[in-house]
Formats: structure tokens, C-alpha cells, sequence
């Protein structure tokens, strides 16, 4: 059993919040979508090793230090789930990947080791991954709202 991972924007950490309240906790995103809210289904991407590898891929190596910083705004248990915020430099990071950088860094990130247990992933794999995320990073960005990841067990 994996760790289930949502995320999705809002315009602060009240607000965020709220909408657990709302939804009784999550999963934020819905097969069929959720009203009023804008989020994607990441399924095993944690937004501290995952998404920095892809962050840090996008920063270059001269970017050093942990690629995304992200803070605990809520938890409904000790065994979750759980909603963190990631800093803004990740949002604005993932908002500025170009369409024609996505299939290189769908090559470069599907090799890193956090995918790659069973071998490197076809080169194309994680291309509709950075695609959602980094969409969905540009709305937050172009609204002046943050990032928010949820999880569950």
C-alpha cells in the first residue's frame, strides 16, 4: 500500500484548511473533479524527494540544498491524513517549465531513482506528469495562490 498524494491551490493556508473541513479530509481530487477546486491526482509523487528531483532538474545544478521546502497546515491524525503548503520558488519553478523542455526532463526525471525502481521509464512516461503539475502551478502562480499537497496512507 502506497501513499496517496493530491495536489491542488488555494489562495492561503485558511483557505486550504477549510477545505478539509469541507471534503471531510480529502482526497481533494476526484476521478470526476471536485467543484470549485483545482487539483490533480499524483498518486506516489511526495512533494520533498519526488517532485524535488523534478524541481531540481528544472533549477540546474547550481541550485544546492533541499529543491522544495514544504510546511505541515494540517492533519486530521498521527496516521494522516496530512496537508502541507510548498514554498512559493517551487511553484513559480514548476510554473516555468516550457513545453519544450518537458520531454527532456520526462527522460532525465523518469531515470531518477525515485521512479526508476524496476529500470529507467520509457523517456515519455512522465511527460503528462509535468504537464498537470506544472499547469496547475502556473494557475496558482498567474492567481497569486500557493501550492498545497495533500496525503494519505
Amino acid at each position: 500500500m502506497g501513499v496517496l498524494y493530491d495536489y491542488f491551490r488555494a489562495a492561503d493556508d485558511a483557505a486550504a484548511v477549510r477545505l478539509m473541513a469541507e471534503i471531510d479530509g480529502g482526497p481533494v481530487a476526484l476521478a470526476d473533479g471536485r467543484p470549485g477546486v483545482d487539483a490533480i491526482d499524483c498518486k506516489g509523487i511526495d512533494p520533498s524527494v519526488t517532485l524535488g528531483e523534478l524541481v531540481a532538474l528544472v533549477r540546474g545544478p547550481a541550485e544546492a540544498g533541499d529543491p522544495v521546502r514544504d510546511r505541515l497546515v494540517w492533519s486530521d491524525a498521527e496516521d494522516g491524513p496530512w496537508l502541507t503548503v510548498l514554498d512559493d520558488a517551487t511553484r513559480d519553478t514548476l510554473a516555468s517549465i516550457t513545453a519544450d523542455q518537458t520531454p527532456e526532463l520526462s527522460a532525465r526525471w523518469g531515470r531518477s531513482e525515485e521512479l526508476a525502481w524496476d529500470g529507467p521509464l520509457p523517456d515519455d512516461q512522465m511527460q503528462p506528469v509535468i504537464e498537470e503539475v506544472s499547469a496547475l502551478a502556473r494557475r496558482a502562480r498567474d492567481a497569486d495562490e500557493h501550492l498545497y499537497c495533500w496525503s494519505c496512507l
